[in-house]
């Protein structure tokens, strides 16, 4: 599916500017979707009629109206951040239905991210471990709140189904007087037939500071 690759870093003179036009770029490529209903299954969204879409990203759901691609969080008053409503519909039009490998990989393992690791480490694995990598610990608490479950790899990790068919591993290892804390963060083997390598970096940026504001405060 073409034109998935839209950027989410401000090119056009301003973050903003970029995020508006992203977004603007996703809501044409979903009124190219002939058939919302197979969609739908390729994305494990939830098909409430001929206008309108449930789909669960980060452990709630968002619906989406159409054809106009208005995004709103279900019971909520709370405005759907620009960002956020890219990544959904991001994730929602590119779905290719493809089943979980149970196979990790490493974010160097996605088409380019080798050229993107640097980034990536900075923006998502830096503050990770920064954060969570004295006291792995309170990663399994924060983590309850968007769905997360204890995994078994490294000292402490967790999974979090970012949407449906994303699965993101946090893996932390606690280190000791000669190691600093490490840390590290895996995807299924499938991601790419979900959402393009940046916005997997938007992606787990995203979940990474939303667990910083969840970090019990006990």
């Amino acid at each position: 599916m073409k034109n998935q690759h839209y950027s989410l870093r401000g090119s056009l003179g301003s973050r903003e500017q970029g995020f508006e036009f992203s977004y603007q770029l996703a809501r044409e490529q979903l009124t190219k979707i002939s058939d919302i209903q197979e969609q739908c299954r390729k994305s494990g969204a939830r098909y409430v009629g001929s206008n309108e879409v449930v789909i669960n990203y980060l452990n709630q759901p968002y619906h989406i109206t159409l054809p106009d691609a208005e995004i709103s969080l279900e019971d909520s008053n709370v405005e759907v951040s620009q960002k956020d409503k890219i990544l959904i519909l991001h994730y929602f039009t590119l779905a290719k239905g493809t089943p979980a490998t149970s196979v990790l990989v490493t974010y160097k393992q996605l088409p380019g991210g080798i050229s993107y690791f640097p980034a990536f480490s900075q923006r998502a694995i830096a503050p990770f471990v920064k954060h969570f990598g004295k006291n792995p610990e309170m990663l399994i608490k924060a983590a309850t709140k968007l769905g997360g479950r204890e995994t078994d790899y490294g000292d402490v990790s967790v999974t979090v189904n970012a949407f449906d068919y994303v699965p993101i591993t946090l893996v932390l290892w606690r280190g000791d007087e000669e190691l600093a804390p490490n840390g590290n963060i895996l995807f299924d083997a499938n991601i790419s037939d979900y959402l393009s390598t940046e916005d997997v970096t938007v992606l787990t940026e995203t979940i990474i500071w939303k667990l910083v504001r969840d970090i019990p405060s006990t």
